[in-house]
């Protein structure tokens, strides 16, 4: 299964070009409620301070005006990313007044649907239409699952590794072509082996009741009156009662190649869905509803743990961009916020994270059937539910495997790869990392999912207050972590400029917002 990778690192050792595999492109996106001191979900609008969640390509919003979003630019070294995500969480904490940033995945305290307030992006039509996108998300899936945050780590192999990887593969296509399969070959095998990352990283074995008022939840222990909990879950944002779409069940996206992946969603942006349909576009009083009542109201709409990428021009959706321009890079979306970390992730997870997705990229990766598909999707629900439970039995390839065994042999053939990532460095960050990992799945008690339900147990604290003890701790982290003259002189430019061009973009719409919406969703059809 993964003979290709030792016989594709040894080629690159044997012709001295190991170095090409170092030094990818490393960005992170990560959300972060915006609460009170009482820890409940902040009503106030987006911080003027922080500029224009429309244009501002380092701090916007997400699904609720209360979800920061902050992004990194990509860097080809892991500490100048983590750098940056946490100057930019300390900058943000100078406009923050008394709020605070809520640090872990699941949200505490949900009031209800209405209690999360959806983000407003202006009076633009490209603002608007963000705006009701997200009023469509509410109809629905209802607003709670939104408030959810996570981690989406990027990442792309260096320019200098295709030429040598294509020329070792003895492979003809033109570049971008070999490129994007190779890419896409790495996406079918972060679905194979995704279980990896929740088992590692998961973080959220725990949740309020309030997230789940109104809803049958039989399958939870009580840990408290306010708690519930399962005792071998490892992410409950990637389980049952995190982000799930019942209406997406059906469209089998290809991960097979790109065509194939960019023409079946185009089609689920055009497919009518009969409970979408029953309410409509427009309420009585005109008011949009959604977008459209198509199963997928723009193609961001589809939830998938991984995403190839490119980056879009202007007025360009991501199917557009991928067809014209091939896949950049590729987003793994997977990863829960770490409380234990002020920023929510650590260096030693980013090495693995590249690492790994470099593993996913060499190993033999045949393709995936629907019925593959669903195998591996099953994989994921169950390693996130109960990832954590002695034995576990995962399914591969026809037979049961351990999670325990089959994650100590995907450890063990990265062994060579993050040998030759380390390079001449002797920290051995990634040979570190990857040991690290080995740890957890030879001691269960490791996993952050296990750390949190330990910690809640022996301090007695149920889960809203853990999660304000480590909140109060990021706060007085960030407040104390001084940025650079040129951090925060790149942060005050990007909120003057993010406000100026919102205002350009609001001053110079010629069409009314129909007319906006129906060119939009029609040049779609044409990718």
């Amino acid at each position: 299964m993964y003979l290709r990778i030792q016989k594709r690192l040894k080629k690159f050792l044997d012709h001295q070009q190991g170095d090409a595999l170092c030094d990818g492109l490393k960005g992170i996106e990560k959300e972060s409620l915006r609460v009170t001191p009482e820890g409940n979900i902040a009503q106030s609008p987006h911080p003027t301070g922080l500029g224009s969640a429309l244009t501002n390509p380092y701090i916007t919003t997400d699904y609720s005006e209360a979800l920061l979003e902050f992004i990194t630019p990509p860097f080809s070294k892991t500490a100048d990313t983590l750098n940056f995500m946490e100057a930019v969480h300390s900058y943000t904490y100078q406009h923050l007044g008394n709020e605070m940033l809520w640090g872990t995945s699941m949200p505490c305290i949900v009031d209800g649907d209405m209690s999360i307030p959806i983000a407003n992006y202006g009076s633009s039509n490209i603002g608007q239409m963000k705006h009701i996108y997200r009023i469509g998300l509410w109809h629905r899936y209802g607003r709670s699952m939104q408030a959810i945050a996570g981690i989406h780590f990027n990442y792309s192999l260096p320019e200098k590794f295709w030429p040598i990887y294509q020329s070792l593969e003895q492979d003809t296509r033109p570049r971008q072509d070999f490129i994007s399969q190779s890419y896409m070959d790495m996406a079918r095998n972060l679905h194979r082996y995704g279980w990896l990352i929740l088992y590692l990283f998961g973080a959220s074995p725990a949740i309020c009741k309030s997230f789940v008022k109104g809803q049958e939840h039989d399958d939870f222990e009580e840990f408290d009156a306010g708690t519930l909990y399962k005792p071998y879950c490892t992410s409950l944002r990637m389980s049952d009662i995190g982000y799930k779409n019942d209406s997406q069940s059906n469209i089998n996206i290809s991960y097979n190649s790109l065509d194939k992946y960019v023409a079946r969603l185009i089609a689920a942006t055009q497919t009518p869905f009969a409970e979408y349909e029953a309410f409509g576009v427009k309420d009585a009083n005109g008011q949009y509803q959604q977008l459209n009542t198509n199963i997928l109201q723009i193609e961001n709409e589809y939830y998938s743990n991984v995403r190839p990428k490119q980056i879009t021009r202007s007025g360009e959706s991501p199917s557009q961009a991928l067809k014209k321009r091939g896949i950049r890079y590729v987003e793994l979306r997977s990863v829960d916020l770490n409380p234990f970390d002020p920023a929510g992730i650590n260096e030693q997870q980013l090495h693995f994270l590249e690492a790994f997705m470099i593993f996913c990229l060499l190993a033999d990766s045949p393709s995936l059937s629907s019925e593959d598909k669903a195998c591996v999707d099953k994989n994921l629900t169950l390693v996130a539910s109960a990832g954590r439970q002695p034995g576990l039995k995962l399914r591969r390839n026809g037979d049961s495997i351990s999670l325990k065994d089959w994650g100590l042999e995907i450890c063990q053939e990265m062994t060579l790869l993050c040998e030759t990532l380390d390079a001449d460095d002797k920290t051995k960050p990634y040979s570190n990392s990857l040991a690290a990992q080995i740890a957890k799945l030879n001691d269960v008690e490791l996993t952050p999912s296990a750390k949190i339900l330990k910690a809640m147990k022996e301090q007695k604290l149920p889960f809203f207050k853990f999660a304000m003890k480590q909140v109060k701790k990021h706060h007085t982290f960030f407040n104390q972590h001084s940025i650079n003259n040129e951090q925060q002189q790149c942060f005050e430019k990007a909120r003057q400029q993010s406000i100026d061009e919102q205002r350009e973009i609001e001053s110079s719409d010629t069409v009314e917002f129909d007319e906006f919406l129906e060119r939009y969703l029609a040049q779609t059809k044409n990718v």
